[in-house]
Formats: structure tokens, sequence, C-alpha cells
């Protein structure tokens, strides 16, 4: 019986190959997205699950408001660690990371390019699961001066040389540091990536006692069975214990004092694995994940596998009529109903079996492209559970795709069917518009979401950010110039290609370096305010195009300019001061590098500008005279390379330990916002597959339909009916359907859409014209798909139509 069945399916296939390529197209595309999507999915929510004990890890955040500012930082302060391994008996055990830069790594008389460097604790190997080839994990940081490297960067600062006990040197450190370990690497999926890791033992901050800075990220191991907010309710003592008598003596105010004027100050407790995805503090490691695109791809892989079904089901009963006088035989000669479900669902089960197959290869052949556009590193094992989970996905799309044209087919009546009296019901012909309906909901909500995302894409792209990106060429690693940097800058200012150059390693986009500042107006220590501090130089702002609102800029001509300070509008607000008031007002800085509460006098107020990305409004900001290095010049671009060459050259003449480097800066802020624009790129590449496999779905039903009224449209043109009213006639219900579906379309992706816009602080406004245009772009497409089926059944012969009457 089995064997018939197959046999039987199989003819089917071949007999009917216009609707079978059409259902297996559909089929393997809808099945190949949501295997796509599943694999990213996956991958989203798999970040920093490698560690063995990462149900029982948390980060310590810090939380405030100070002066009307909220202040949500991933850092915390040196001494926290410790105080909660002594007070807490909750936790287990405690570890630090503390980042510092990118350092030249100097290897005997060789250097390489700097690596982003984390100083941790002994024990941090100890917390995180992190493979060793070479040395022990737990003790290879016990020592100061002692470093763990990554395979890769071993090899490359080795080469095929034992590594293990090798010296380093790690930029201007006196002292080498020795080679205790060799990891793997750091998984792809975690919330830090770094591939050189140092002792803190060392390191004089990390002795700290100050609990009013904070640079440390610091993890904890919690005991089993540790209720996380019970813990992070007792975190206030914390507070009461070490900040408030350093708020005493820094400010002159008691804590009770400092809240009453409205501050507050915290901790909260992070659960590890929701780091990457549900993160909202500032100073993360690497770039957060968003729960709102995993929730959006979820949703597109469901509807891209529910379109699919939908498509298989009225194709399949768009030929029903084709086989009913088999289905109307097969009941004359004693099969019964329960075997022609079978024989279906079996012909079912085989094409989705063939889709699979087809979409393995669709998924192995795109995967590389979707990684590109991603950035990710999926791969495609052929593993139990990837085979487990393809063959759980066909028997999901067997059962909704295949069940309801079964039973479809095998109630057709034999004496009805034999007689050519079977037609469909309103009941199931509006079932299958509802299901055309459902689609197009969907079609037209992913064209929207990919109109929107473009759009505020091209926002961003566009925005005045309060300075010029544009023709600014950036060396990150001027450092390694030494004393010969300043030359350099002074060289290539006689280059007439070069406009203008400044010194500063703080930069509005891309990598930057980050310091962090505790300040108040003169006299008024209630008002302190944490915010951050770019070190420049008088040629800061003419270099970046950065506006004066107020004042004047830095100069050499004024000595007193060493304690001079700019600040932008935000900060002048947040101090109650207006940019003519702020001039000549002095900023208290405590614990700054030039020591504790150091006075500054303002001279200039610069307009806002962007030094963050857009997601986050305009903080306070504070500049002084102080550059260190990193130089950034605006060039002019009509002979770029030949600039390039020539810094090259320049470069190269004083032999530095480094090669020459460049980046430019509208291309380092782009990339602030690859993400985004990688989802719209995905976006657009979804959307157009979910628009092709509707279609496939709207082709089935036009042809049921045509089919179902082929007599009707013989008698209409032998009466005189025009090509146009014959074709108008089999395209207008369908558009009803488009219009239906555009009408509940629009204000559930507005919903939607505006709540992705809100994680922006600078967004646009949802415009109308992006509705109209997404309902004009489905209805085109269903016009022409339904348009060139109506006119093929409007064309056809009248009088073949009506001979069997």
């Amino acid at each position: 019986m089995l064997r018939n069945y197959l046999v039987t399916a199989w003819r089917n296939l071949q007999k009917n190959r216009l609707f079978s390529v059409l259902n297996l197209a559909g089929l393997s595309i809808g099945l190949a997205v949501s295997f796509l999507i599943l694999l990213y999915v996956k991958d989203e929510l798999s970040y920093d699950r490698y560690n063995t004990k990462a149900d029982r890890m948390a980060r310590v955040v810090f939380q405030a408001r100070i002066n009307g500012g909220r202040i949500h930082e991933s850092v915390v302060m040196a001494p926290l660690a410790q105080a909660m391994k002594k007070d807490y008996p909750d936790v287990e055990d405690a570890s630090r990371l503390r980042t510092t830069g990118a350092p030249q790594i100097t290897v005997g008389e060789k250097s390489f390019q700097g690596e982003q460097l984390a100083f941790v604790d002994p024990n941090f190997f100890s917390l995180f699961t992190l493979p060793f080839e070479e040395g022990v994990a737990h003790t290879a940081l016990d020592q100061p001066h002692t470093v763990v490297l990554s395979r890769e960067l071993a090899t490359r600062l080795f080469g095929g040389k034992e590594a293990l006990g090798q010296l380093i040197r790690l930029g201007d450190e006196p002292e080498p540091y020795r080679v205790t370990g060799i990891l793997q690497g750091v998984p792809a999926n975690s919330h830090f990536r770094f591939n050189l890791f140092a002792s803190m033992t060392g390191l004089e901050e990390a002795r700290s006692d100050s609990w009013l800075s904070s640079n440390f990220y610091t993890y904890l191991l919690l005991r089993p069975g540790t209720d996380l907010h019970r813990l992070e309710a007792k975190l206030g003592g914390m507070v009461e214990k070490y900040m408030g008598p350093q708020i005493q003596q820094a400010m002159g105010l008691s804590l009770s004092q400092f809240r009453t004027r409205g501050n507050e100050l915290g901790f909260a407790l992070q659960p590890l694995t929701s780091i990457h995805l549900h993160s909202s503090t500032s100073n993360e490691l690497e770039p957060a994940g968003n729960p709102l695109y995993v929730y959006l791809f979820s949703a597109v892989a469901v509807f891209m596998l529910l379109i699919a079904c939908i498509n298989f089901i009225n194709l399949s009963t768009a030929s029903a009529t084709r086989r009913a006088k088999e289905v109307g035989v097969r009941k004359v000669i004693g099969g019964d109903r329960t075997s022609l479900v079978w024989q279906f669902m079996l012909e079912s089960a085989l094409l989705v079996a063939i889709s699979l197959v087809l979409c393995w290869l669709l998924v192995y052949l795109v995967l590389p492209v979707f990684n590109e556009l991603a950035g990710k590193k999926l791969i495609l094992h052929v593993t139990v559970l990837n085979l487990a989970e393809i063959l759980g996905l066909g028997i999901v799309v067997t059962l909704l795709a295949g069940m309801y044209p079964s039973l479809y087919l095998a109630s057709f009546q034999p004496m009805a069917v034999l007689k050519g009296r079977q037609t469909a019901s309103g009941r199931r012909y509006g079932l299958r518009a509802g299901l055309v309906v459902f689609q197009f909901v969907l079609s037209v909500g992913l064209i929207i979401a990919t109109l929107v995302v473009w759009q505020q894409m091209n926002f961003i792209r566009h925005k005045n950010l309060g300075y010029d990106k544009q023709q600014v060429l950036v060396i990150p690693n001027s450092y390694a110039l030494g004393e010969h940097e300043r030359t350099f800058r002074q060289d290539m200012l006689q280059d007439p290609r070069v406009l203008s150059a400044t010194i500063s390693s703080y930069k509005p986009a891309g990598p930057s370096s980050n310091n962090n500042a505790l300040a108040y107006p003169e006299g008024q220590e209630n008002q302190v305010m944490k915010t951050l501090e770019y070190h420049v130089d008088e040629q800061y702002l003419p270099t970046l195009g950065i506006r004066l609102v107020a004042g004047r800029n830095f100069s050499r001509e004024f000595p007193t300019d060493s304690t001079a300070m700019l600040i932008n509008e935000s900060a002048a607000r947040a101090f109650g001061w207006s940019p003519a008031t702020a001039l000549g007002r002095t900023v208290i800085r405590q614990n700054s590098d030039r020591g504790v509460n150091v006075p500054f006098h303002v001279i200039g107020v610069v307009g806002d500008f962007h030094f963050r990305s857009l997601h986050e409004s305009i903080s306070p900001l504070l500049m002084t005279l102080e550059p260190d290095w990193g130089l950034i010049f605006r060039v002019r671009m009509q002979d770029i390379q030949g600039l390039l060459g020539s810094m090259r050259k320049r470069w190269e003449s004083y032999q530095p330990r480094e090669a020459f480097q460049y980046a430019f800066l509208d291309d380092l802020y782009n990339k602030t916002y690859a993400s985004e624009m990688k989802t719209g790129t995905i976006l657009n590449f979804f959307a157009g597959l979910a628009i092709l496999v509707a279609c496939l779905g709207l082709f089935g039903l036009v042809t049921f339909a045509a089919e179902r009224r082929t007599k009707e449209v013989g008698i209409r043109k032998v009466l005189g009916a025009s090509l146009m009213q014959v074709a108008g006639l089999l395209t207008a219900e369908f558009l009803r359907l488009v219009l239906v579906a555009c009408l509940i379309a629009f204000p559930l992706s507005y919903l939607v859409m505006n709540r992705w816009l809100r994680s922006f602080a600078y967004r646009i406004n949802l415009n109308v014209w992006v509705f109209v245009l997404a309902g004009l772009a489905a209805l085109f497409i269903a016009l022409f798909t339904v348009g060139t089926r109506a006119i093929r059944a409007a064309l056809a012969n009248p009088v073949k139509n009506l001979r069997s009457e």
C-alpha cells in the first residue's frame, strides 16, 4: 500500500509540474529563510552561555541620578569586588576586568600592532570558561607582569616557535611581561573579545580604595540557589558604608543631605547571559545586540514559514479540481476517506522532503553571504541536533501545509465530481482568500519596515552632527612615533593637501579615549556632575569643524589656558548657565589626572555635537588643553592616494615600531551604525523573498479562480465581453484582498516601527507616504501577478471551454 501511495504521489508531481515547481520553490525558500533565522537567533541567545557557571554569574553595574542627569554604567569602583566577597555571603567569588587601550607589543627587536589589552584578576579564568591550550588557567596570572595570549596572537608574535615562557613588552612599560598561558581564543558569542590578558596584580589603580571613580568591570559568582533580586536589594548597604564617608569628605555633604537634593547612588546586578541582548549601560566592551531584532527576525521566520504553508495550501486546493474525478473513482471502487487522507498527506510529505533537501542546499550556498550581511560566523554543521531540527521543521510544515488540502480533497462527493458538479463552497474559498490577506499583511509589513529602516539610516548619514566628518583623516597609532609625533604633524602641514591638523586621542566617532570626569561649579559642591572630559589642543575645533557659540578657543598665546576649559552647551545648561554667563566661571574637577579639586576657568562654550551614538542624547562635555597622542587631519580629497603615499613615506622615515595606519572619520561614523544598516539589508532580502512567496500563493489562488470560472468566462466572451473586461473581472476581487491586507498591516506596522525608532534619541517621524508607498508597491506586485494569469485565462478559446456543455 505504501509503495502504491509513493508511486501515485510521484506521478502526480510529474503530471502537475507547474504546481509542483511552485510548491517546491515556495516551501524551499520559506524553509531556508526560517532555518537561517533559526541559526541567527540561536547564536544571539547563546552569548556567554559557553561558561559552565553562566547561570550563577552576574555583573555589577553602577546607577546614579545626579543633578537630574542619569548614569547607568557597566564599570564600577576598584574596591567593590572585595567588598562584595567580604560583606555578602551569597557571593562565592568576584573578579574584575580593566581595559587600557591597545598598546604596541614588542618581542625582541620586532614590534607589532597593538592589541586591545584587558587587565584581569588572577581568578578571572576560574570564573570564565576559556579553554587553555598551554599553561594552568587557575594560576596563570597569579604573579605580576604575566600575560595570557590567544593562539592567534601567539602565532602572530612568535610564528611556529614556543610562546610559553617568552617575554614581551607592552607599550612603554619598563618591565617585560612573561607569557604564562595560551588560550584557544575567546568564543565569538562572548560579550568581550580579547587576545591579550594581563595580570592585574601589579596594577596600582587596582589597589585604589576610591569609591568615587569607576573603571572596573566586576563579575560575581553567586552561590547555588541565590536570589539575584534579593541580593540586589541589599546593595544599598555598600553605598551607606563605603561611598557615604567619601562623599562627605569630597563634597562636605552627608549622604542623606546629598540625597535630599534629588540625587541618588546605587548598584544593580545584571545576569551574565543577559548582557549581550538586554544591556542598556554605557562603556560596553562590545557593541550590544538588540532584542528587538531577535524578536523581529523570529517573527519573520514564523511568518515566512506560515506564508510558505499558506502558499502550499492555496496551490494544492487550486489544483484540486484537476483531481476531483480521481477522488471520485477511488471512492467508487472502495477507497475510504482515511486512506485518501493518508495518500494526500504522503504526497505532501514527499514534497516537503524534497523541499528540505533544497532548503539545506540553499542554506549552504547563502550562509556565507548571510554571515557577511549579519556580521556573524555561523556554521552549518551536519550534526544530530541540526538534522533533528530540520526533520522537526519538516514534520511541522507537513502537518500545517498538508492537513487541510488532504482533508479537502478527500471530502469530495464521488457522484458530484463524476457528473462534473463539484464546486468549492463559499466558506472554503473565503478561507483561501483570508490566507492571501494574511500573506499580504506580512508582506506589506516587511515593506514598511524596510522603508522605515532605510529612512532612519539615511537620516543618520545626513544628520547635522555639530561637526564635519567629511575629509577627516585619522591616524590612530601615532603614539608609535613617540617624540616625532609633533614633527610629523608639522611636516604634513607643509603639504598643500593638508588643511589643518590636531593632536588628540578623543574622536567623536569610532574607537576613542574615554575619560570620565567629576566636576561642579566653584562653591556649589552639591551640583557635582559626572561627565566626559576631552584632552585636546588649540586646533581641535577648527580641524573637526566644531563651532564656538560663546567665548574663544584655546590659544598658545595665553599661558593661563593650561588651566582653561571649554564646555559644550549641555554642560552649561547642567551647571545652570547660559553660554554667555558661563564665560569666566570656574569649574572644579575632582580626582583629575592633575590632582584633587583642580579649578579650571571657562573661556568658551562650543555648540552641542554628537560624540556618542544617536541612540543617546548629547551629554555634558568638558575640554581641557592637554593633548596626549593621536593625529587627526583635515585634508583635500582630490589626490588622497598621493597624500596617503606621502604620509606613509614620511612615517617610515622615522622608523617607528608600527606600520602606518589610517581611517576616515566618516567611515568610523558609519561603522557605529553597521548593525542597523546590516539589519536594513537583511530586511530588504527577507522582504523580497516574502513577497516572492506571497505572489506564488496569489498566483495559485487566481489559477484556482480562473479554473473555477472557466465556463463563466467562456459565456461572457461569447456574449461579447472584451479582454480587459474579463481580465478585470478576475483581477478586481484579488486587489480588494490586498487593500484589506494594507488596512490591517498599516496600524500594526506603525506600532512595531515606532517602538524600534524609540531606541534612537534622534529619529525620523513616521510619515504617511511610507505607508502609501508600501500599499502601492503591494498593489502593483499583486496586479502584475494576478493580471498575467487573468489575461491568459481571458485569452482562452471559449468554444473549447463550453464544449462539455
